[in-house]
């Protein structure tokens, strides 16, 4: 063990971390609890496939809105002020998403919710990387995907005893509000919660030296990693930033080519096809998913939980290997896994028949081949891209350029999210399944060229030691 695992204090990190990732937790809840809420959002406000296309994508507009101004607000006020904020917008919109009654509102309030999420979503990772030991910082940053997982798996629980009680998702429920309105409103709980802990935490110390609060600086370090370790820290910080102005958007332009820096196109490739693999096809359509492949909407919601449930134990995998074998090989084996099971689902689509109402339905042989690979693709995203994206954004970047880096990954990340989401009701009712699970099969299958050619490895590496 070297002398920062030795002198730092896994307790303090650790509680800081669960604090940090609540944040992921919030935007996990978010993306399951709309999974349940589809036919309500359909009977209350009339809308057609592009229109719920348009109103569960709609957080995801507020999320690469919420995750751009992020960085560069948390450069100017600090990480957790900024997820302080996050916090309390959220539970203002899970409110209002629950009771509101006119289209618009709903709208507003989930892009308000969108916000919170999207700067909590880049700034837990990054904060947790500014705090956390190099030799674990990878175990401590997966975090972060551990409890997207588990809001996920939260709301798809709750959604699936809420419809029970109720009878059905549309029926009135406590205090007359239909169970499709209290899967929302259940989000104020752990937004309520983050709040209050944000309170707790001490801000970052990176933060700290770039405004010049040395003292407060020197306190952090030293409560996270000791006196002698801290002064040692201190200085490599203090060097790490350029002296001559803050950090902003011209860092992010390399002085030698006067081109976009390197390692900014790196991080836009594992951001950007994060998504365009179609995970949050899974995440946010499920149900939807499995209903349209012939399944109840009972059957749906159960296969979910299990996702869910599998998702989990894939991260916990990752904790084991991410500060072993490091980020790219993971990537790697990832893409790989994923390329391979999307296409077996593509074959269990493309092979199923339609009923009288050109509905698909799968024979129960094509059903389990359907489930078994959609699990199995959920294992290698959760062993890979769902928790390395996270790892790496926190962490590759220089102190110099982090905010504003993020501030751009983080949009594109966003930005691609909600094409996924946005475009997913349409294409699966204009070309069908198998189709649009053929462009995701082939987005992973281009993930891992791009791996092996953009990607560098970051196990091990302190924060002051990233190049770009």
């Amino acid at each position: 063990m070297n002398q920062t695992a030795e002198r730092a204090n896994i307790g303090l990190i650790s509680a800081i971390v669960a604090v940090a990732t609540i944040g992921g937790l919030l935007f996990g809840y978010d993306s399951g609890a709309v999974n349940g809420t589809q036919p309500g959002l359909q009977a209350a406000f009339q809308l057609d496939e592009a229109g719920l296309g348009f109103t569960v994508g709609s957080l995801l507009i507020g999320c690469f809105i919420g995750a751009f101004f992020a960085g560069t607000l948390a450069d100017a006020i600090g990480r957790r002020n900024v997820m302080r904020l996050a916090a309390f917008i959220f539970l203002v919109g899970a409110l209002a998403q629950g009771f509101a009654h006119l289209h618009g509102v709903f709208v507003v309030a989930r892009i308000a919710g969108g916000i919170a999420v999207g700067a909590a979503s880049v700034l837990s990772p990054a904060y947790i990387s500014e705090v956390a030991p190099a030799n674990i910082r990878g175990r401590m940053t997966t975090v972060q995907q551990i409890m997207i997982i588990s809001g996920l798996t939260a709301a798809f629980v709750v959604n699936y005893y809420l419809a029970a009680a109720a009878g059905a998702s549309t029926n009135a429920f406590w205090a007359g509000l239909e169970a499709w309105r209290w899967m929302y409103l259940m989000q104020a709980i752990p937004a309520a919660v983050f709040l209050v802990a944000l309170f707790f935490i001490p801000e970052s110390p990176r933060y700290l030296v770039a405004k010049g609060r040395i003292e407060e600086a020197t306190k952090v370090l030293t409560d996270l990693f000791g006196p002698q370790t801290a002064r040692t820290k201190l200085e490599e910080i203090r060097a790490s930033f350029t002296t001559d102005h803050r950090p902003s958007f011209r860092d992010l332009i390399d002085p030698r080519t006067g081109g976009i820096r390197p390692i900014l196109w790196a991080g836009l490739v594992i951001a950007v096809f994060q998504q365009l693999v179609g995970i949050n096809v899974i995440f946010y359509y499920g149900s939807t998913l499995w209903q349209l492949a012939g399944f109840t909407e009972a059957d749906s919601l159960l296969i979910n939980i299990v996702s869910g449930a599998v998702s989990i134990a894939a991260c916990f995998v990752t904790i084991g290997l991410v500060d072993r074998i490091g980020r790219k090989p993971l990537l790697l084996i990832g893409s790989a896994g994923m390329a391979v099971t999307l296409f077996v689902l593509v074959y269990a689509f493309g092979h199923g028949s339609l009923d009288a109402s050109g509905k698909l339905v799968l024979s129960p042989e094509l059903g389990k081949i359907a489930v078994v690979a959609a699990n199995l693709y959920v294992i290698f995203f959760n062993i890979s891209w769902g928790p390395v994206m996270w790892v790496m954004l926190g962490e590759m970047f220089p102190n110099q350029i982090r905010g504003s880096a993020l501030a751009v990954c983080g949009f594109a990340q966003w930005f691609a999210n909600y094409l996924i989401a946005q475009s997913f009701p349409v294409m699966a009712s204009k070309l069908g399944l198998a189709a649009s699970y053929t462009f995701y099969a082939v987005c992973a299958a281009v993930s891992f060229f791009l791996v092996l050619k953009f990607i560098k490895e970051t196990k091990g590496k302190e924060l002051e030691a990233m190049e770009g």
